[in-house]
C-alpha cells in the first residue's frame, strides 16, 4: 500500500526524491547517485520531463490532501503516469472519497482522473498484510519476466483487487503483466488502466 509522508512546502525535494522512483512503484524510493535517478526516469517509455512532471503533480496533490485532512491523505494512494491519476485506497465514507477526487482536479497539471477509493468499514491487519503480499508477488514476477518492461507500470493492490496504471509496449506485454496479477494467490479481480504506448489517448503531457 501507498503511504506518504507529509511534503507541505518541499514540493522541490518531492521532486528530487520522486524521479528516483523505481519500477512498478509510485511510492518515493531513493536510488544510489543522481546518475542513477536520471537513469531510471530517462528509461521509462513516459521519458525524464514527464516522469518529472509526474512528480510534481504528486507533490501538489499530496499538498491539497494534507492540508485539508490528515486521515485523507492517510488512507487514499495515488498513482501518476502522465498526469493520470489513479486514487485507490478504503475510506470511512463517501464524503472522504469525494473530497479526495476534488482536490485532486485542483492540481495543476492533472488530466484524468481515476476514481478507485472504497468506501468501507472492513479492514484490518490480515487484509492489508495480504494486500502487501500480493503487490511484493506481483513485482517480483514483473521484474523478472524478460518479456516485461517492468519500469513501465505502477501497482497497487486494495482489498484483494490489484490495480494497474502504466504504458505497454504491446497488447501481448499487456497481457502477460494482468495474467501475472491473476495468477497471484487472494487475488480477487484485476482491474488495469494500462495504455498501450501507441494509444492516441496518451497525447502530451
Amino acid at each position: 500500500m501507498n503511504r506518504r509522508n507529509p511534503t507541505g512546502p518541499t514540493i522541490a525535494l518531492a521532486v528530487m526524491l520522486g524521479i528516483s522512483a523505481i519500477s512498478l512503484n509510485g511510492c518515493v524510493g531513493v536510488a544510489v547517485g543522481g546518475g542513477a535517478t536520471a537513469a531510471t526516469a530517462a528509461a521509462q517509455e513516459r521519458g525524464f520531463r514527464t516522469a518529472v512532471n509526474d512528480t510534481v503533480i504528486r507533490a501538489r496533490i499530496n499538498d491539497l490532501w494534507f492540508t485539508h485532512s490528515v486521515d485523507l491523505y492517510k488512507d487514499v494512494s495515488l498513482q501518476i503516469v502522465e498526469g493520470r491519476v489513479l486514487l485507490t485506497g478504503q475510506v470511512p465514507n463517501a464524503k472522504v472519497r469525494e473530497d479526495a477526487v476534488r482536490l485532486t482536479w485542483k492540481a495543476k497539471g492533472v488530466r484524468e482522473v481515476i476514481n478507485e477509493i472504497q468506501v468501507t468499514s472492513e479492514s484490518g491487519i490480515v487484509s492489508y498484510s495480504r494486500d502487501v503480499w500480493i503487490t511484493a508477488q506481483f513485482k517480483s514476477k514483473m521484474v523478472l519476466d524478460k518479456q516485461v518492461s517492468s519500469i513501465n507500470y505502477s501497482v497497487e493492490t486494495v482489498g484483494g483487487i490489484v490495480y494497474l496504471i502504466g504504458i505497454a509496449q504491446n497488447q501481448a506485454e499487456l497481457d502477460r503483466v494482468v495474467n501475472h496479477a491473476r495468477n497471484l494467490k487472494y487475488v480477487r479481480r484485476v482491474v488495469s488502466y494500462v495504455l498501450l504506448k501507441t494509444d492516441p489517448r496518451r497525447g502530451k503531457s
